[in-house]
């Protein structure tokens, strides 16, 4: 199963929904959960220090003759259940690589947690955001993650790719709610994240992938 986390604006919380996600979906299974960092800041998110080694941008700039095993010599732990494929040192490129790779986490036996990033609308903008569009697209879930602002709703629904569901960050004082936001991006909200000090706190000790705040737990339960 690939999950894929992603926004229209930055800003919107989508690294710090994917961490959790992964963390809450690797206590699950004993093979616990991987996370693929399409965005780059997953490492300060969740408190690790930065790789200085090849990543996801190096495994596409590759080609097609890596070896079968080359995705998993990429994986760094982050604690037992949870590991994290870097996004490497270079921007993402090689867009006809980005089905193979989507592929290839979604037939993963763990769940797989992308951080796709920020998504943007126009074909034309470079290779990395081919790449990130194409595993927004490919996923089993493509989860929009967005505030309940205007602006960022309205991006997201002109983008072309439609998702499968919605994350919604909820903020005091927006006039958007649940059916609005649905309404207007033409999905669900699977999970509805109210914006909390705890969070924050985790986020900036870098205690996220250890100790996932019980509000954010229990909204992202079911999400995916």
């Amino acid at each position: 199963m690939l999950v894929s986390c992603w926004s229209a604006k930055g800003g919107s919380g989508a690294t710090v929904v994917a961490a959790a996600l992964a963390t809450v979906l690797g206590r699950r299974g004993e093979e616990g959960a991987l996370l693929a960092d399409l965005a780059g800041d997953l490492p300060v998110v969740l408190g690790l220090p930065e790789p200085d080694g090849p990543g996801l941008a190096e495994w596409l700039a590759a080609g097609p003759d890596v070896p079968a095993d080359a995705l998993a010599r990429l994986e760094v732990p982050v604690r037992p259940g949870l590991r994290v494929l870097p996004s490497g040192s270079r921007a993402l490129g090689a867009p006809e690589r980005a089905e193979v790779l989507a592929a290839l986490l979604a037939g993963d036996p763990r769940p797989v947690v992308a951080d796709v990033g920020t998504v943007t609308a126009r074909p034309g903008d470079g290779a990395q955001a081919e790449v990130r569009r194409v595993l927004a697209a490919s996923a089993t879930h493509s989860l929009l993650v967005t505030r309940s602002c205007y602006l960022a709703v309205r991006r997201a629904s002109s983008l072309p790719l439609r998702p499968s569901g919605i994350v919604l960050v909820a903020e005091e004082g927006r006039s958007l709610g649940r059916r609005e936001v649905e309404d207007l991006v033409g999905a669900p909200v699977v999970a509805e994240v109210a914006c909390h000090k705890d969070v924050a706190r985790a986020v900036d000790s870098g205690l996220l992938a250890r100790r996932v705040p019980r509000g954010l737990e229990r909204a992202l339960r079911h999400a995916a």
